[in-house]
């Protein structure tokens, strides 16, 4: 028999539908059942992809004496922490707090009022590895809550004050000073695998945020080193395209096998910015490979992307995506190109993941790679594929929006700027309410949930580069009225900034402000780099002030701690300047357009087309019929030029 959570949408919820577990979703309803038995509520927070989460639910939450256990002593909540940011970023600054680390599953208890009291990740059926067991557990909070419940009550207050701390932060006061960006650099270099690439050691995430700063602030050699390293390592998908979550080894090889939409539209970005910078066709061919991985295999048919493929499919992480010698010969069906495939994809008898082989790159690369990688492909379509979780969130889709609308852009592929443009239709059309509010989440034909500071913030971002790639000024039109959103519903009006949640959203036990950019940007840091811009844009000073009262709040920590905040980083690149804000005008511009989008130039805000509604195009006007473009700095233009190579000196080139 189904429980609760058969109503729900989100794919992580309905697979605990048939847990005896008597889940319910986070909600009025659940918090007054915890207060009406008074008991605590057990909160289980995870996503569809996770591969320790389904771990946590084999062993434990399909058991049938634990499942009744955890219903008499407390009201299980089931959260999938991607629709539910606000909820996990919670308990996970509970989790770490208590236990100094974190990660999904994530269990939390709190009391009816959501104070947490006790937080931990997975925890096994039985004792091992010297962690208690799940049911030792439950007994044991049980006990505390009955037999402690002053003592838990009392820490309360400190527990919020805590959970609240980001949202009291005051402005320092201090001028961001532009050297402050290159001792970003300078930690960022001290952290840096001069021999893997990326920074720190196992496990490795991608760092597509920190590349983005350091690109423009023209380092190329860790930038390019990790992105070089990381196509080249068994965390890209050598067969298919697109990037796993994460490395579990410090050289690339290893990967935790899940593949999110966000890492990919992040990366996807990066690898293009890359090949701007060096003209590398390797960086471009990986750029387009992860793009087109995302419209094969991540587009919904009304133009929406999908949120995740799992790490494990037939029960095995990996089974998917895994090698031994004998199934490449079998799939290509040719000993020559078989020993080529061999060769190339670094593939052994004893492998390098549990007897099989993760694919890289491992040097040689044969002229028959395209029919290679096609054959394996079409071989590897017949395994049964990673569960995928299809709902939609605005937050992901309006991430990949920027990259298709940026890539197609540059590389002049008009099937992405199609595809971005039917992703943006798809949001501002099927995640708005009734008021024409924005929305979290889509899937079954229903969107739900009120949308967040991320999504109203990565959303500007990418309707404002959707804009720069097709010049509709109503993609501006709509950015606009998402910055005023922002503004009204959204910032502090005391301290500065954006706190995480709307200020008519539910009450929770603490309104945030979320501030560091991992493993994706904050809406904090993305509501700052995306104001900037538009306040380039537009002239409007109010956005670029709100823009930089995110900076004043975070900048000096950014700074000394570089690789946590690589979005901000941006942002207080941009605000540093100069900006340059470029205007064309008039018919044929390609070939101005060709030189603007040439090289990455991340501190350039583009218009062009229509004036309509767009104040940089107010007043510019062809020069003797030709397409003319305006270099400006807040607002005060040069005199307009009508050849690319004058374009590029007014750039700096």
């Amino acid at each position: 028999m189904a429980n609760r959570l058969a109503r729900e949408t989100s794919p992580y919820l309905l697979q605990h539908q048939d847990n005896p577990v008597d889940w319910q979703a986070w909600g009025p309803e659940a918090l007054a059942e915890a207060r009406e038995r008074d008991v605590p509520l057990l909160i289980s927070i995870g996503y569809s992809a996770c591969h320790w989460c389904h771990v946590m639910e084999r062993e434990s939450f399909e058991d049938p004496e634990t499942a009744a256990l955890m219903n008499r002593l407390f009201v299980p909540i089931k959260v999938d922490r991607e629709e539910r940011p606000d909820v996990d970023a919670i308990y996970m600054d509970a989790v770490q707090a208590m236990t100094g680390r974190g990660g999904w599953p994530l269990n939390a208890f709190a009391t009816p009022e959501q104070v947490p009291f006790y937080a931990g990740t997975y925890f096994p059926p039985e004792p091992r590895h010297g962690m208690p067991s799940w049911t030792q557990i439950l007994q044991a909070v049980s006990d505390a809550w009955n037999e402690r419940r002053e003592e838990i009550v009392d820490q309360g207050e400190r527990i919020r004050e805590r959970l609240a701390a980001t949202a009291s932060l005051q402005p320092s006061g201090r001028a961001l000073e532009p050297a402050a960006l290159d001792e970003a650099v300078s930690a960022l270099a001290d952290a840096y695998d001069e021999t893997h690439g990326g920074f720190g050691g196992a496990p490795k995430f991608p760092p597509a945020s920190t590349i983005e700063f350091l690109l423009g602030r023209g380092e190329t050699g860790m930038a390019i080193g990790t992105l070089t390293a990381m196509a080249r390592g068994g965390i890209y998908d050598q067969i298919g395209g697109g990037f796993a979550r994460y490395a579990v080894d410090a050289t690339w090889t290893v990967p935790h096998f899940e593949k999110m939409l966000y890492d990919n539209a992040l990366l996807a970005r990066a690898y293009l910015h890359g090949f701007q910078v060096t003209g590398d066709p390797f960086l471009r061919r990986v750029a387009e490979e992860t793009l087109d991985w995302g419209l094969r295999e991540m587009r919904g048919p009304e133009g929406g992307f999908l949120s995740a493929l799992d790490a494990d499919s037939e029960g095995v992480e990996g089974r998917y995506y895994v090698w031994t010698p004998d199934e490449i010969r079998a799939a290509l069906a040719d000993d020559e190109l078989a020993e080529e495939a061999i060769a190339h994809f670094g593939v052994t008898e004893q492998g390098n993941f549990e007897g099989t082989n993760i694919l890289t790159h491992a040097g040689f690369e044969p002229e028959r790679l395209a029919e290679i990688r096609g054959r394996l492909l079409a071989a590897r379509a017949e395994r049964v594929r990673p569960g995928l979780d299809d709902k939609r969130l605005t937050a992901w889709n309006a991430l990949m929006i920027s990259a298709l609308a940026d890539a197609g852009a540059v590389l002049e592929r008009a099937d992405y700027v199609a595809a971005a443009t039917a992703a943006a239709e798809f949001v501002l059309r099927d995640l708005r309410d009734a008021d024409r509010r924005l929305l979290r989440t889509y899937n079954v034909g229903v969107g739900r949930l009120p949308a967040y500071l991320e999504d109203h913030a990565f959303l500007l971002e990418a309707l404002l580069t959707l804009y720069e790639a097709t010049f509709d000024p109503g993609w501006f039109a709509e950015a606009r009225a998402l910055g005023d959103v922002l503004l009204e519903r959204f910032a502090d009006p005391e301290h500065g900034g954006f706190f995480t949640t709307a200020d008519d959203h539910e009450a929770l036990v603490a309104r945030r402000k979320d501030l560091e950019d991992h493993p994706i940007p904050s809406g904090s840091s993305s509501a700052a780099l995306g104001l900037l811009r538009l306040g380039a844009l537009t002239g409007d000073a109010r956005y670029d002030d709100a823009g930089r009262s995110v900076l004043d709040l975070v900048h000096p920590v950014a700074t000394r701690h570089p690789s946590a905040f690589g979005h901000l980083l941006q942002a207080l690149s941009f605000a540093a300047g100069p900006v340059r804000e470029v205007a064309i005008v008039g018919r044929d511009p390609e070939p101005l357009l060709r030189t603007v989008r040439a090289r990455f130039r991340p501190t350039t805000v583009l218009a062009g087309g229509a004036p309509d509604g767009v104040p940089l195009l107010e007043g510019r006007e062809p020069v003797d019929g030709r397409a003319a473009a305006y270099v400006c700095e807040r607002f005060v233009c040069q005199r307009p030029v009508t050849e690319p190579a004058e374009l590029a000196a007014s750039l700096g080139d």
